[in-house]
């Protein structure tokens, strides 16, 4: 089987909560020794990396944005509208300096990319990056290729898995 046979569930990267925490650990480090005035989480995988490097650094002003993606019908089909449902405080935000934006995953970079538009001083950074979204950020810990499916603690149940041999 070749990677373009695989469904992309079947090149997956898995992460744990103990990885996901070390590594926006690991983004806090690299963003420390500046000031921030505060942290956006983009909702909602950024959330919980947000809180780890608010943590870390000791930031206590956390904001969030909200952005959907809209698949169109028809003549549109395939073609993803951005819609944003909850924007952070327009006071805190200003043009964005000294703000950190802070995602889980740059992918396409579509969403990072409206957000700079509405924020162009902000700076932003993830934990897991892919290459078509890499220009989007000025910091992230990991990169994983495009066609790699992450597989988030949130979006994972523990349960039994039969060995490749014999019965258990």
């Amino acid at each position: 089987m070749t990677d373009a046979d695989r469904l992309p569930h079947e090149k997956g990267f898995h992460v744990s909560w103990d990885q996901l925490h070390r590594d926006a650990r690991a983004l806090a480090w690299r963003l420390d020794g500046r000031e921030w005035r505060a942290i956006v989480a983009v909702t909602r995988g950024g959330m919980v990396p947000a809180m780890i490097v608010a943590r870390e650094l000791d930031i206590r002003t956390i904001d969030t944005i909200s952005v959907k993606s809209y698949k169109g019908v028809g003549a549109e089909a395939g073609q993803n509208d951005l819609q944003i449902l909850k924007q952070p405080d327009t006071e805190l935000m200003r043009d964005g300096d000294g703000i950190l934006v802070v995602d889980d995953l740059v992918d396409s970079g579509r969403t990072l990319e409206l957000i700079r538009a509405m924020y162009p001083k902000a700076h932003f950074a993830t934990v897991y990056a892919k290459p078509k979204g890499k220009p989007m950020v000025q910091d992230y810990v990991t990169e994983v290729s495009q066609d790699t499916w992450i597989f988030f603690p949130w979006d994972m149940a523990l349960q039994y898995v039969r060995p490749y041999r014999g019965d258990d």
